[in-house]
């Protein structure tokens, strides 16, 4: 297989099986049948481009259309995006085998199967792509998907939370499409690398810091990172659980992958780039990180609490870039490979929490861990790696951006986020206890389907999988912080 068809098989393939399921949308068992079967395609498609991009020798780039490389569109399989294509397989074929008995025959007649194909597409599309203005275009066309998919059911409170969306989205397109206009208007080009290269050694300007500005805003707005959150958790709790499942791992990550794309790569913050943004960095990360954690606490519902956590994860990974080093932008990266997976399966755990009790709140829950001893332990993965308990991911993940914190001389972005761990622990703590711990006020209501604690066991492997073996995760963050610190 060439590597030009590798390179597009990650979009071509979940919008082929968008179009099939949007075919078969009045046969619901087909529907979820080729939905399956375009997860496990996707997913052994990106598997092969990994180990093509990452075996050695030239990155494969496509540039469509025939047109030289600078004006056609382009892709490239160049780290971290690649690697985030992957771990996108991983979690779309999760949540394939959790929405068997999540999504039912309405949902499938409405077009699930084929919206959230085509949104996967977007991301990938996103993570792949070797153009800035492309890159809008992708974020753009995954907020449609992900707007269909938030009002599927069509309730009042799906449709207040995708007007809250789609409102900060719009600003932050808006934003995004002004920075990217202004900055070809400085390069000449709208390629990433072509951009970089512009740029690299040139003395800073009153329009070229207005581009990173309102870049920065837009981005920031896509990541829901503090002062822009609060969309998120009053849009999100209302999306059935499978697509909040998938919201959480991976459209808050398409935006910090965006900043790291831009800032690291483009402005090269890393090589002494963008100088004037990277105290707010700083202040952007440990805001978000201690405000987030807090806002979590106060939560009963499981959805909101899990929304509250989502972006405070995200500080974390904002906390990397605003150490302003190689090494910096790789504990980014390393901790959004784990967010993504562990976010998922929380939301994919609260689902099947709900089913057994009937309720979303926490204060109704309980009795899991003697009625679904199995679903508990499961369940405990995410919980104790989101908190960071060691070996698990999450404890790498935390640890490497406070160690690199105090490597870069400063310590006070490593204290917030030990601080903000330490609420993580709480709250998490909290959860699996009254979840699966404590006795539940209300009878068993539902027995839990083999396929979520099946969707549930796949991402739980893989968490235990990064944390008993991080050093390959680590070195592949590594390569994809000199790549983009190489971009020019």
């Amino acid at each position: 297989m060439s590597d030009a068809v590798l390179l597009v098989l990650p979009v071509l393939l979940p919008l082929a099986g968008a179009v099939l399921a949007l075919l078969l949308r009045t046969r619901p068992a087909l529907a979820t049948a080729s939905g399956l079967g375009t997860a496990v395609l996707l997913a052994l498609a990106s598997l092969l481009l990994f180990l093509r991009a990452t075996g050695g020798g030239a990155v494969p780039v496509t540039v469509f259309g025939g047109w030289p490389r600078g004006f056609g569109i382009g892709f490239s399989a160049a780290l971290p995006g690649v690697l985030l294509v992957l771990v996108t397989a991983l979690v779309t074929l999760a949540a394939s085998i959790y929405a068997i008995d999540d999504i039912g025959p309405r949902r499938r007649r409405a077009g699930y199967d084929a919206l959230m194909l085509a949104m996967v597409a977007a991301v990938n599309g996103a993570f792949l792509t070797d153009d800035l203005f492309n890159l809008y275009v992708w974020f753009e066309l995954a907020l449609l998907g992900a707007l269909g998919l938030l009002t599927i059911d069509r309730r009042v409170a799906q449709i207040d939370g995708a007007i809250r969306y789609a409102t900060f989205a719009m600003l932050a397109a808006t934003f995004i499409l002004i920075g990217v206009a202004m900055l070809y208007g400085v390069t000449g080009t709208l390629e990433i690398r072509g951009a970089a290269r512009a740029l690299a050694g040139r003395p800073p300007e009153a329009a070229t810091a207005i581009a990173a500005a309102l870049l920065l805003g837009g981005f920031v707005l896509k990541s829901g990172l503090v002062p822009f959150h609060l969309w998120l958790p009053a849009s999100y709790h209302t999306a059935p659980t499978t697509v909040a499942a998938v919201f959480a791992g991976l459209l808050t990550k398409m935006g910090l992958f965006a900043l790291l794309l831009i800032f690291a790569g483009v402005f090269g913050v890393t090589a002494g780039g963008a100088p004037q943004l990277v105290p707010l960095f700083g202040v952007i990360a440990c805001a978000t990180m201690i405000v987030c954690v807090s806002g979590a606490l106060a939560q009963t519902d499981m959805r909101r609490l899990l929304s509250y956590h989502v972006i405070a994860q995200v500080g974390y990974m904002m906390a990397g870039l605003a150490l302003a080093t190689r090494d910096g932008v790789a504990a980014a990266v390393f901790y959004m490979v784990h967010s993504i997976i562990v976010q998922a399966n929380l939301f994919l755990g609260a689902g099947l929490i709900r089913r057994a009790s009937g309720s979303w709140d926490l204060t109704r829950t309980g009795s899991l861990m003697r009625r679904e001893p199995l679903f508990a332990l499961l369940f405990a993965v995410p919980v104790l790696s989101l908190a960071g308990i060691p070996p698990l991911s999450g404890f790498w993940a935390k640890m490497i951006v406070i160690r690199q914190s105090l490597d870069a001389g400063m310590a006070w972005i490593g204290a917030v986020a030990l601080f903000a761990g330490l609420l993580t622990i709480v709250s998490m703590a909290t959860f699996w206890s009254d979840a699966c711990w404590k006795q539940a006020r209300g009878p068993t209501q539902r027995r839990l389907p083999a396929s979520g604690l099946l969707a549930m066991a796949l991402l739980s492997a893989a968490t235990i999988v990064i944390g008993l073996a991080p050093g390959w995760l680590w070195g592949l963050a590594r390569r994809s912080a000199q790549m983009l610190a190489l971009i020019p």
